[in-house]
């Protein structure tokens, strides 16, 4: 019986474990479903009315795709990133470049070919001379392949001194712009960059900033951000990105102009655009993972008594890849939108952009059908679009990493990390055709490779601007200098103002440009071309009159890009009167007045009797002067040259020209200027530390005290 009993618990063991396996099997069954086919998957796909998806590609032929390009041949790139979320040793990376082909042009690849391998940190693409610029931290790689059999066979270091220990945030998204710089974003990370093409050149410090470059000049220069994955630019040149929770931000001043002096009491020059909040609208319940850790983050957060709440769903996490649409494939009212891919939402959302009457910045709003949806969004979990693209055919082309998790393991706690494989799907990805539902994939060829220039002009008139950007890119890359006379003809009679900008560039690129050109795109109809031969006109000196004229334009965007311009033309005495003009016309809007005093001329203390000439200006309070004018003091004082802070004193102290509150404002700035200077005298800051201004008297009193410091 003993005997019999030891039997019977030794198979009762055996069937309790295999119990508690089938039990513990099932609970990670139903905390994390698994893969499904790409046909399986496609059918979980919901559009709004008037659409269809795809399969243009998925596994073998593609795994764990991030980035998707094609080139001026028509061939399609993709770039691999197998190895997320881990961080893997220098050059043993299983990173890849593949080259797409649809080989019996039934709209769907059939065919890879291995372009590159072992290409650590490949995030993002840009075709180049024949080749290919790959983001690859903490690199900028050219690859090329010269004997035409398909596989890069050149390895040239562009670019080193990136950031490269998170591949969330490091550079990536290459973008070749219409004024013929390429774009990256860097997420502010920091790191020295070096420029392997000029070696005598300075290191260049990149944190806080993103990056751009021209290697047809050998250029290379910091750029406004930080941008995280997302960045796309407009036709008209204006640079969108976003990080994580910010699905659309906009790049409203370049660096250039933020950092002509070091004194702006900020630089931030980037803006949210959505006037529908972070809120999007998912398909799919949260993972476990993470309703769990936003249960543990709420408690701890009540716990401590912190006014915060994290969201689990429905809120804007894991905003990744943008596209820019402005091309003949989709009805004309989606040209101008921006698409934005989310991760973690598992969907594409859509944003129409129009413009502003106040202000520079966007206003980015949802379409009619998505009020309670988003454009394209998927009940399968594991539907991870990291990316998107406009094709030549004019249709969207959404990446699908296709994983069942996506996040970096050091965010989430343990016990939630150990049922957690973070590789499942890495066997896996899709790409999908996004068009319109009674379209068809269209097999156009595209040979622009081998395109004449008279064929290449012809191509910037073409309703898709991947057709356009294309054209522009190669003619910039040949140096034909023969063709400049048909360019600037181009520019002269072509009807459609796109065309006429893209010959500007193009112009800009051969060096080719004369300052009779420039005057005749300032007076365009259009506002996107003058908007854009403002930039140009900074190279012109004796353009500076039409500029000066376009602080007065009709459309804000116009006059906001000759706000920036206006001070690049130097020693001119009628920029400041025109940059206090423009403070009274809008400095109620942030952007303006950062405009105007990210200038030397814009924040000198000259500006403020100029204002004063208006006697309500200055007489009539209004918080956003208060603004400007305790910016405009904060950067007197930390210039801390003393003709200027005694200038200012001497305005403030003039009876019946300032309100009480206003001057107020001035002084505290001035304060704030001059104790952030780290050269300012310290008798000065100590006497500021103990200065009250509580009041009029005692503002007035201050002023006097700085008098006599001054």
């Amino acid at each position: 019986m003993l005997n019999k009993f030891k039997v019977l618990t030794a198979g009762t063991k055996v069937s309790l474990l295999f119990w508690v396996l089938t039990i513990s099997y099932t609970s990670l069954a139903q905390h994390y479903p698994g893969p499904l086919s790409p046909e399986e998957s496609l059918k979980r796909i919901k559009l709004i009315n008037g659409f269809k998806a795809e399969i243009f590609t998925a596994e073998p032929h593609v795994y764990d795709p991030v980035a998707l390009e094609f080139d001026e041949q028509g061939n399609a790139y993709v770039v691999e990133m197998p190895d997320y979320p881990f961080e893997v040793e220098p050059g043993k990376g299983k990173g890849r470049i593949r080259i797409l082909k649809d080989t019996n042009h039934d709209g769907r690849v059939d065919k890879a070919i291995t372009f590159a391998e072992n290409v650590t940190e490949a995030t993002s693409i840009l075709p180049w001379q024949g080749g290919l610029i790959v983001t690859a931290a903490p690199d900028i790689l050219y690859l090329k392949d010269t004997n035409n059999d398909g596989k890069a066979d050149t390895r040239e270091v562009l670019f080193t001194g990136f950031f490269q220990n998170n591949s969330e945030a490091q550079i990536t998204s290459l973008r070749f712009g219409i004024d013929n710089w390429i774009y990256a974003n860097n997420h502010g990370q920091q790191g020295l960059v070096t420029f392997n093409r000029t070696p005598e050149a300075k290191p260049l410090a990149v944190r806080g900033a993103d990056f751009r470059f021209r290697l047809d000049q050998n250029k290379f220069e910091l750029e406004t951000g930080p941008g995280q994955f997302g960045n796309t630019l407009g036709e008209w040149g204006h640079r969108f990105s976003n990080e994580n929770s910010l699905h659309l931000q906009q790049v409203v001043i370049p660096w250039r102009y933020t950092h002509r002096h070091p004194y702006l009491p900020t630089t931030k020059a980037v803006t949210s655009l959505t006037d529908h909040e972070e809120i999007m609208f998912q398909e799919t319940p949260p993972p476990y993972w993470r309703a769990e850790r936003t249960k543990q983050r709420n408690k701890t957060f009540q716990e401590n008594n912190l006014n915060r709440v994290e969201y689990a769903e429905d809120r804007f996490t894991g905003a990744a890849g943008m596209a820019f649409y402005a091309a003949n494939g989709f009805p004309a009212e989606f040209y101008g939108n921006i698409f934005v891919t989310e991760v973690a939402g598992n969907l594409v959302h859509r944003d129409i952009l129009n413009p502003s009457s106040k202000s520079p910045v966007w206003i980015a709003s949802r379409g009619p059908q998505e009020q309670n949806q988003e454009f394209l969004a998927s009940t399968d979990p594991w539907f991870r679009p990291t990316n998107l693209t406009v094709g030549p055919d004019g249709y969207l082309y959404v990446l699908d990493y296709y994983r069942q998790h996506i996040e970096t393991p050091l965010s989430i706690p343990d016990e939630l990390k150990a049922e957690m494989d973070f590789m499942a799907g890495s066997d896996k990805g899709r790409i999908y055709r996004i068009l319109p539902a009674n379209a068809k994939p269209q097999n156009m060829p595209v040979n622009l490779a081998k395109a004449s220039g008279t064929k290449l002009l012809q191509t910037l008139s073409h309703p898709n601007f991947w057709w356009r950007l294309q054209a522009q890119r190669l003619l910039l890359e040949r140096q034909d200098k023969a063709i400049i006379p048909a360019v600037k003809k181009l520019f002269s009679t072509s009807q459609d103002p796109r065309t006429r900008l893209h010959a500007l560039y193009v112009l800009e690129g051969l060096k080719a440009l004369d300052a009779a050109i420039i005057k005749k795109a300032l007076q365009d109809s259009v506002p996107g071309v003058r908007e854009n031969a403002i930039i140009l006109a900074e190279q012109f000196p004796e353009t500076y009159s039409l500029v000066l004229e376009k602080i007065n334009d009709p459309v804000v965007r116009v006059a906001f890009q000759a706000t920036l311009s206006l001070p690049e033309f130097k020693a001119n005495k009628e920029t400041t009167p025109a940059l206090a003009k423009i403070i009274e016309k809008h400095g109620a809007d942030q952007w303006f007045r950062m405009a105007v005093l990210s200038s030397d001329v814009g924040s000198s203390p000259e500006i403020l009797p100029l204002l004063s000439q208006n006697k309500n200006f200055l007489q009539n309070s209004e918080p956003w002067k208060a603004a400007f004018l305790g910016d405009l003091a904060n950067i007197i004082g930390a210039r801390n040259q003393k003709e200027q802070i005694s200038a200012l004193l001497a305005q403030l102290m003039q009876p019946n020209v300032i309100s009480d509150s206003l001057r107020t404002a001035t002084v505290m700035g001035l304060t704030k200027g001059l104790t952030r200077n780290p050269n300012a005298d310290p008798k000065v800051k100590e006497t500021l530390a103990e200065n009250k201004t509580s009041s009029a008297e005692d503002v007035l009193a201050a002023i006097q005290l700085l008098k006599k410091l001054y």
